[in-house]
Order: C-alpha cells, then sequence, then structure tokens
C-alpha cells in the first residue's frame, strides 16, 4: 500500500521524516479532506492521490498546494444539485453544488478525474463538478477529466486548463474568468429531450479584456448529440448585472458536425427595470478564427477577433478591473 520510506496515518502516507518537506500521499480508502489538513499542519505543499474513488465535497483553501494523481482512476465525485437541500435545509444552489470548490491562489490539480454525479437525465439542474472561486487565481488544471452535464465547469478566477477533458451539455465551461484553456477535449453530452446545447456562457465583466480563450481544442460529442445541436456558446448577463459583457474565442479548434452552423446564440436577463431582455453575440464579444472539421463555424457568420489573444495576454487581463 505504501513503500518502506512512508507511514499510514488515517489513510494518508507520509513521507520520511528525514525527507525535507515531502509530498503527503492518500490511499486508497482515505480522505483527501484530511490530507489537505495534514498538509496545512505540516507546511506540505504536494498531495499525491492513489487511485481510487473519493466520495468527498472537498474545497482547497490552502494556497500554492498540488493535488497530483499517481496514476489514472483517482476519481473525486459528489453529486449534489443546485436545487436539492444541503445539509442546513437551503438549496446548495450552482456555485455551492461543486464536487470541488477552489479558493486560493497558485493551486495545482493534475492528473485527477473531478465529476458531479448528479443524475442529471432524471433530475435535470446544474450540478457543478468544479469551480475556481473569487481568490482562486493563477489555478492550473492539468491532464483532468472534468464530468458533469449542466455548468460542469465555473471559472471565476485567473485559470490555466491544458490538456484536460470536460464534458457536459448546458452551459458547461462557464463564469467570468480570465481563462486559457488549450488542447482539451470538449465534449458535448446529450440534453434531456433534444433541446440544443450550449458549449460556454462567459459571464466577462466589460472592463475586462479576455474571458474564455479555447485555443487548439478539440469539440467532441457523445453518441445521441445530433448534428448542428450544440452552440459555441452564449453571454451570461448573470443577475442583469448591466457590467458584465461576456467574452468567448475559439481559435483554431477542430469541431465536430453536432456544433451549429451560426455558431453563438443569445442569452436572456433581466435588466433592473425587471424588464425581460437578450443579450445577443453581436452586442457581447465572442469570436473563432481558424476553426476546422465538419463544424466550423460557417464564413458569413465567423466574427474574427483582430487582437490574436495569447495566453499571456488573457491570463495577465484576469486583474484588469480591480
Amino acid at each position: 500500500m505504501i513503500d518502506r520510506r512512508s507511514v499510514l496515518i488515517g489513510g494518508i502516507a507520509l513521507g520520511s521524516v528525514a525527507a525535507a518537506r515531502p509530498p503527503i500521499r492518500v490511499v486508497r480508502g482515505g480522505s483527501i479532506a484530511e490530507g489537505l489538513a495534514t498538509a496545512r499542519r505540516l507546511g506540505v505543499r504536494v498531495i499525491t492521490i492513489d487511485a481510487g474513488v473519493y466520495r468527498e465535497k472537498l474545497t482547497i483553501d490552502l494556497a500554492g498546494v498540488t493535488l497530483r494523481a499517481t496514476g489514472p482512476g483517482a476519481v473525486l465525485t459528489y453529486d449534489a444539485g443546485a436545487a436539492l437541500p444541503g445539509p442546513d435545509g437551503r438549496n446548495w444552489g450552482t456555485s455551492g453544488s461543486a464536487t470541488l470548490t477552489i479558493r486560493a491562489a497558485d493551486v495545482t490539480i493534475d492528473g485527477m478525474t473531478i465529476r458531479n454525479d448528479h443524475p442529471y437525465p432524471q433530475q435535470p439542474m446544474q450540478a457543478v463538478a468544479l469551480a475556481v472561486q473569487a481568490g482562486g487565481d493563477r489555478c492550473r488544471l492539468r491532464r483532468c477529466r472534468i464530468e458533469g452535464y449542466q455548468d460542469t465547469l465555473l471559472l471565476q478566477a485567473t485559470s490555466r486548463v491544458s490538456d484536460c477533458h470536460i464534458s457536459g451539455n448546458v452551459d458547461f465551461i462557464f463564469g467570468g474568468a480570465a481563462a486559457w484553456i488549450e488542447r482539451c477535449d470538449i465534449v458535448s453530452r446529450p440534453t434531456q429531450s433534444g433541446a440544443p446545447g450550449f458549449v460556454a456562457a462567459p459571464s466577462t465583466p466589460a472592463c475586462q479584456a479576455f474571458g474564455l480563450v479555447f485555443d487548439r481544442c478539440r469539440l467532441l460529442r457523445e453518441d445521441g448529440v445530433r448534428d448542428g445541436s450544440v452552440f459555441l456558446g452564449r453571454p451570461w448577463r448573470a443577475g442583469g448585472n448591466m457590467a458584465l459583457l461576456g467574452q468567448a474565442s475559439f481559435l483554431r479548434c477542430r469541431m465536430d458536425a453536432h456544433i451549429a452552423a451560426e455558431g453563438w446564440t443569445w442569452m436572456g436577463y433581466r435588466d433592473p427595470a425587471g424588464v425581460q431582455r437578450q443579450l445577443t453575440p453581436l452586442e457581447a464579444r465572442l469570436y473563432e478564427a481558424d476553426s476546422r472539421g465538419p463544424g466550423a463555424v460557417a464564413a458569413p457568420t465567423r466574427r474574427t477577433d483582430t487582437r490574436r489573444p495569447t495566453a499571456d495576454r488573457v491570463l495577465a487581463s484576469g486583474g484588469s478591473c480591480r
């Protein structure tokens, strides 16, 4: 279960005392939350996670920590839904439903599966797998599987997402962060009754130059997702906040035939006077460039961002409204 250089404490393996701040190892049957508590107590910032299913609702508020899977099969899962009651009797709400919440800066998650396994087909509702909240700046997600249906990945602080598999069906990558999402498989799943799907729902502040930027990603689909039934995204004016003007770009991405030819669509909101309105793609900042594949956005409807964002420019824009 552990090597000779480690000792086991409550499902957590610690390296030998002689080593300089060795990583903490959470083994099958242990608790990642206990691993985080031990890391805080000992001043350790690397936690390795063995293969196994860890049913926990986890919050990371320890800055600079890395959670790294030792190999395939390290799964963190929970089944909270936004409209379901939590332990205090109140509904979880969208962000509160997250299996993993990151609230500290410079956190890295590497090689893990983060899943919300709320039974969406039976009870359609928002059910977040991973939420990077305010305070979680410079988050790194690498080689992860992030799995859900509606509202899978919430990004509210500067994030870089690399070589991940992200699945969902409705607004499943969303939030106001400046985020660079590169070389990821973005996998659309079937919606209830074949309704349209939406990949991105950016709620970017108008004063922030960049929002959700996808670079060299593959837009794929599961069985049952029809041709032309999924939009690249729609702008989300959360709570009718007029200071939000969504921004998203898809750059050099390969798109399967499930992507709608027009690419983008509108999203409704209620303005401060209580009037129901639509925020349209032309009002927001929704762009596409150099897509390829059978679902590549049709030339007459495409909008190209002439600024050609780079990872450095996108991530640096995250503090522009402060």
